[in-house]
């Protein structure tokens, strides 16, 4: 299996007749999937989506793949194969759009209806053609077909890329539910005859490589939640991701079953559900849903809301109850339900809302104590059986953190496929099809691209790093005015500090010591205000992790007069 090597330099020029695959995002990572074909000079890009920030990234709203390895190339860009319509594969399309608003999206009816209507919130109106399973279409030198796939949102897509490099197969995000609600099928015929014809890179989903067995017939989740809404006895609030279709459908039908209303909670989740209903995705009855602003007229056990938030995100419907910064406010035998998975470095943030809304009195119905979800991806048996059904020639684990590439890559070895075939990639590492064979050929960059507020890639991890500092050990600030021309201390110094635990009167013990460097400084001649900022940082910065063991920001400003 070859991998990713730290040293690794730019690509060389594409040899003519190969084909190029470069992954910007979604390997290493659950998110931000984004894939560059390359094949003639043009390009193909499959899924443009985000990455929703951690802890340690305060203040970011969103994390984008990075496009400066494209940037330059716009005008070769022939289109973006849109998969399906969750946000970690579309929400990247506006931004990218904002730089070459006429590439067209190619993707199913349902998703680019999501992406249209955020496009709208862009003020974006894109060139669009719509697919469906089986439909195949030349874009620039790529004959693309589609294939159906099951997965948590309806209309998704595989995509079947024909060169004359040879056929690369992406998966997007698939599983194989065998009993699927609305009928649809991972469409495992047409998964066969690309085999049979020749699969010379397989793309394959690994998120649940690490996962034995098959994934639970969404179906099984019905009866479950039937027995929840029977035992409730006040409101119900479920939190969903606001494309989960499926999932918003049982929710639906048990509202009805039980005699509840149903209002939607947050922008996302209002806006989704809408085009759903709209397209026929969503069947809901007449007068069942009402607007959040009449519950007041409702009984408690008449209600369920519907909002977003089971991923813990901080501005989120559901977190903003947990913490009592809601309209809605939890009260003592209400029942929230987090109808998802947890998507991994999220633990932490969803059992801290998890331990809110216990606090207030609801009970909390969650994966870990029923099975209210489950995954939208293929498991072990699962990627087993579609291995041995496609039999590709080179293999490339896709959308994965790096143990669910490195599982998922052993399960095609497992298959069959020769080790030397199966390239685990990281994000940047381009992998070059030549001769029918997959190699690694070098690596582009593509770090994180941040979006803080209108704000898209000005915030640096260093800055990221001054955040986390200021709010992990506050900071401390030192005002001093001193003489231009001898660089004898005129005012000062004051000093002030906020969130560092240390008390305005205890920094007398320092002033001296400012007061010393300051007069050598003025004795050797330093008089710019520059340097005696760098003197009087190092000199308080010293003192306090010396007295304190702390280590919070030293901002010093310096004038001279």
């Amino acid at each position: 299996m070859s991998h990713p090597h730290p040293e690794l330099g730019p690509p060389p020029k594409l040899p003519e007749g190969g084909l190029r695959v470069t992954p910007l995002g979604g390997l290493g990572e659950i998110g931000r999937n984004m894939t560059v074909f390359e094949y003639g000079g043009r390009l193909l890009i499959v899924d443009c989506g985000v990455l929703f920030p951690e802890e340690e990234q305060p203040g970011i709203d969103l994390i984008l793949p990075d496009f400066s390895s494209i940037r330059n190339r716009l005008d070769d860009i022939d289109g973006i194969v849109l998969t399906h319509g969750h946000e970690d594969h579309i929400g990247g399309v506006p931004f990218l759009l904002r730089e070459k608003p006429d590439i067209p999206l190619i993707g199913s009816k349902l998703t680019l209806a999501l992406l249209e209507a955020k496009l709208q919130e862009h003020r974006i109106r894109p060139y669009t053609l719509e697919v469906k399973e089986g439909h195949r279409e030349r874009i620039g030198p790529f004959d693309c077909e589609f294939v159906a796939v099951n997965h948590s949102i309806p209309d998704a897509l595989a995509v079947a890329i024909r060169t004359p490099a040879g056929m690369a197969v992406h998966t997007g995000d698939f599983k194989m539910d065998q009993l699927p609600l609305d009928g649809r099928l991972t469409d495992l015929r047409a998964f066969a005859r690309l085999g049979e014809e020749g699969i010379d890179l397989l793309l394959a989903d690994s998120t649940n490589a690490e996962v034995p067995g098959f994934v639970s017939p969404e179906r099984e989740i019905s009866g479950v939640l039937r027995q929840v809404f029977a035992r409730a006895e006040k409101r119900i609030i479920v939190a969903s991701f606001a494309s989960h279709v499926h999932r918003i459908q049982q929710i639906v039908d048990a509202a009805y079953e039980h005699g509840r209303r149903i209002a939607f909670v947050g922008r996302s989740m209002v806006r989704n559900m809408g085009i759903a209903r709209d397209l026929g995705y969503l069947r809901v009855p007449a007068g069942l849903v009402v607007d959040v602003k009449t519950l007041d007229d409702l009984a408690d056990n008449e209600v369920v809301l519907i909002c977003t938030g089971s991923q813990g995100e901080p501005m989120a419907a559901l977190s903003r109850m947990a913490n009592r910064d809601h309209q809605i406010r939890i009260v003592e035998g209400d029942t929230v339900i987090l109808a998802s998975s947890l998507i991994p470095g999220n633990e932490n943030a969803v059992y801290r809302v998890i331990n809110g809304l216990t606090r207030w009195g609801a009970n909390v119905i969650h994966k870990g104590n029923a099975r209210v979800h489950v995954s939208g991806h293929a498991s072990a048996g699962e990627l087993l059986y579609f291995y041995n059904i496609c039999q590709p020639k080179n293999l490339m684990p896709v959308h994965g953190e790096w143990r669910h590439l490195r599982a998922n890559a052993e399960l095609g070895a497992a298959t069959g496929v020769p080790a030397e075939r199966i390239v685990i990639a990281e994000d940047g590492v381009v992998v070059d099809l030549i001769d029918g064979k997959a190699k690694i050929t070098g690596k582009v960059q593509a770090g994180y691209v941040y979006v803080d507020g209108l704000s898209v890639g000005d915030i640096t991890e260093s800055s990221l790093k001054d955040r986390r500092i200021l709010g992990d050990e506050g900071f401390i600030t030192i005002f001093v005015v001193v003489d231009s021309s001898t660089g004898k201390i005129v005012s000062g110094p004051s000093i002030h500090s906020r969130g560092s635990g240390i008390d305005d009167s205890d920094f007398a013990a320092v002033l001296p010591k400012i007061d010393e460097v300051l007069a050598r400084s003025a004795q050797d001649g330093v008089v710019e205000p520059r340097q005696l900022q760098q003197l009087v940082r190092r000199t308080v910065g010293k003192w306090v992790a010396d007295t304190y063991r702390r280590r919070p920001m030293i901002m010093p400003v310096v004038v001279d007069v």
